[in-house]
C-alpha cells in the first residue's frame, strides 16, 4: 500500500516541479517607440553606458530607466548619438532618420553581420522637440537576455 501511495504522489511532485523551472526568455524587438526621450532617466544616459529596460517604479509613479554598470550586466548600452535637422516635427521622416543613422554608426562598429546584437534609436518626442531636443541615441541589446558587459569594439 505504501508504494501505491508514492506512485499516486509521482504526479503531483511533478507538476510541483515545473512551477520552478524557469521557461526560456522570449525573443524581444525593441522600435523607436520602446524608450523615448520623455522616459524618465534617459538624459541621464551617456555614450557608452548601460541602462536598464524602463521599468514602473512606485516611487517616482512612473516608468524610468536606470544606469547600470555594463559589467554587472544591463538590458541595454548606449553607442552614439546622431543629431536630426531643424524643422517641423514629422515622426515619420524622423524615425526613418533615426534607424538609418544609427544603423550606420551599428555597421561601423560592428559590421552588417551582428544579428545577435540589435539596434535601436530613442528619439525626441513632439513635446521634447517643441523644447529644442534633436538627439536620437543608439542603443544594443540582445534579444534573449541581458548583456554581459560592454560590447563595445
Amino acid at each position: 500500500m505504501a508504494a501505491t501511495r508514492r506512485w499516486g504522489l509521482l504526479p503531483a511532485v511533478a507538476a510541483l516541479g515545473t512551477l520552478f523551472v524557469v521557461p526560456p526568455a522570449q525573443p524581444v524587438t525593441k522600435t523607436e517607440s520602446f524608450i523615448t526621450a520623455e522616459t524618465t532617466g534617459i538624459l541621464l544616459i551617456e555614450g557608452g553606458e548601460c541602462f536598464s529596460d524602463p521599468a514602473y517604479s512606485r516611487g517616482a509613479g512612473e516608468r524610468i530607466v536606470l544606469y547600470t554598470p555594463c559589467d554587472g550586466g544591463a538590458d541595454n548600452q548606449s553607442y552614439g548619438f546622431t543629431h536630426a535637422a531643424d524643422g517641423p516635427y514629422d515622426r515619420a521622416a524622423l524615425a526613418a532618420f533615426a534607424w538609418k543613422s544609427c544603423g550606420e554608426r551599428h555597421a561601423e562598429l560592428w559590421g552588417r553581420d551582428r544579428a545577435d546584437l540589435p539596434y535601436y534609436p530613442i528619439m525626441p518626442t513632439v513635446e521634447t522637440w517643441a523644447d529644442g531636443d534633436r538627439d536620437i541615441m543608439c542603443a544594443v541589446y540582445r534579444r534573449t537576455g541581458r548583456l554581459t558587459g560592454s560590447v563595445l569594439p
